[in-house]
């Protein structure tokens, strides 16, 4: 790893057993702080609700606003995973991926920003600031996790990864409970509230807690920018720099596709994330939508999502601990188990306290699962390349999150219900951690490591 390394308790304290013992490592975490609060206030809680109501006041059914949101979430994740790969091929080649990031973030920032324009009606309106945002939100983080393996040695990254995903939920969890008090009781605000208002003054509270989101994501971005530096390039054998960046990326794109069966171990384990995953991202994005649907009380419903957030928090850090203890992928196999009754006490769910266990319950394994499987895949490629192999990465993670919701919405539509789709979701868990049995880590970190000593630095006289 080009990452300086240092041993966890030295000089850093516990810091280091956090895995935030460099200005880099922080400052890389702190962008997943920033774009947390897109991911809780605009993809999982404020806006599903919200639209929710933009939808009725336009003569659509609870359901239907359901299905809107589903399709929409997955023509944004199409989109991302279409785009992502030769992307990442070119931010590895002409070393791009800050630039490539701030792209898709300002996307993202722009899109909530303009929520603030949504009335009673919009739902074209709405449903297209929200593609557009999860499109920012989801670009940016393939070009952000691809820049973990440059920052953290083997040693650190199980650590770093899951530091992120908790340093995740305190900015999420932190925002949201701001927009959840002048939401839930706007007067303490000096915010119009009571009978009688209008609708521009009914929807202003929710209107202000998106707009919340672009500014935070915003400023809360950066550090990374100042502080992580961008990773320098290695080029194969037969490469050079200096040639059209936009053909290199497709050359080199269509390389690792025919190379693909030499990183055998990083494509299953592709296999089994894309799998898992979509249970994990249907039951996030779906959650909030559909205990609204159960009838459970707005004020119940983001009150849940705060609690996976802050018990999310000690968790995702303790899933680090955990990894170096089993290992990384018996870590992720203790997630998914816990997933699997996830899904089953969600089919049984009906008060608002069931969706407060459910949320418990969620908030104890979601951080941790995720962060550890970024963590194991970033292992077994080869550093040079993590630009295009994250993008493959978002492919299966994003192509994950498109059928899940799309066959969530199907059998929504087809029942006029949620339950079943929920129960369906723990098929996913099952099959996925079949597949995740079959990954032989030892044997993934050998070959992306012999690939690493085949690449070589780009000369003095490339770059000029």
């Amino acid at each position: 790893m080009s990452a300086a390394e240092t041993p966890p308790g030295v000089g850093a304290g516990w810091l280091a057993r956090l895995g935030l013992h460099r200005p880099e490592l922080r400052a890389w975490a702190m962008y997943d702080w920033a774009i947390s609060a897109q991911e809780t206030t605009i993809a999982v809680a404020v806006f599903p609700i919200f639209f929710a109501s933009v939808a009725t006041s336009a003569g659509l059914s609870g359901s239907q606003a359901e299905q809107y949101l589903a399709y929409a979430n997955s023509a944004a994740t199409m989109i991302i995973a279409l785009l992502s790969p030769i992307l990442g091929a070119i931010a590895d080649y002409a070393a791009m991926k800050k630039r490539l990031l701030a792209a898709f973030m300002s996307m993202g920032v722009i899109a909530v920003a303009s929520m603030w324009l949504i009335g009673r009606g919009d739902v074209v309106l709405g449903i297209t600031l929200f593609v557009l945002a999860n499109i920012g939100a989801g670009g940016s983080r393939v070009f952000y996790d691809a820049l973990l393996p440059h920052i953290a040695s083997e040693k650190e990254i199980d650590r770093v990864s899951t530091a992120g995903y908790a340093m995740g939920y305190v900015g999420g969890g932190v925002l949201l409970a701001l927009n959840l008090a002048w939401t839930l009781r706007p007067g303490w605000f000096g915010l119009p509230s009571g009978p009688d208002l209008t609708p521009a003054q009914a929807t202003l509270p929710a209107r202000l807690a998106l707009v919340s989101v672009a500014v935070w994501w915003l400023v809360f971005s950066i550090q990374l920018f100042r502080r992580v530096p961008e990773p320098s390039v290695r080029l194969d054998p037969e490469e050079r720099l200096g040639q059209n960046p936009v053909r290199e990326g497709f050359i080199r794109l269509y390389d690792t596709l025919r190379e693909l069966r030499l990183y055998r171990q990083a494509f299953v384990m592709l296999l089994a994330f894309l799998i898992y995953n979509d249970g994990i991202g249907t039951i996030q994005k779906m959650a909030t939508i559909y205990g609204h649907e159960l009838g459970i009380p707005t004020g119940s419903l983001v009150t849940a999502i705060l609690i996976v957030q802050f018990v999310g928090i000690p968790f995702s850090f303790l899933f680090g601990p955990l990894a170096g203890w089993i290992g990384a992928k018996r870590a992720i196999f203790v997630g998914l188990f816990v997933y699997m009754g996830v899904s089953v006490f969600g089919f049984r769910m009906r008060t608002a306290t069931d969706f407060y266990i459910l949320a418990l319950l969620v908030g104890m394994v979601q951080g941790g699962t995720q962060a550890l499987s970024r963590s194991l895949f970033a292992v077994m490629i080869p550093q040079h390349k993590s630009g295009e192999f994250f993008g493959f990465f978002s492919i299966f993670s994003r192509f994950a999150a498109t059928f899940g919701p799309l066959v969530f919405g199907i059998v929504v539509g087809q029942t006029g219900s949620s339950r079943n789709a929920i129960l369906s979701i723990i098929g996913f868990f099952i099959v996925g951690a079949a597949i995740l049995y079959f990954v032989d880590v030892e044997e993934g970190e050998r070959v992306a490591r012999a690939a690493e000593r085949e690449a070589r630095p780009a000369s003095a006289g490339e770059v000029g």
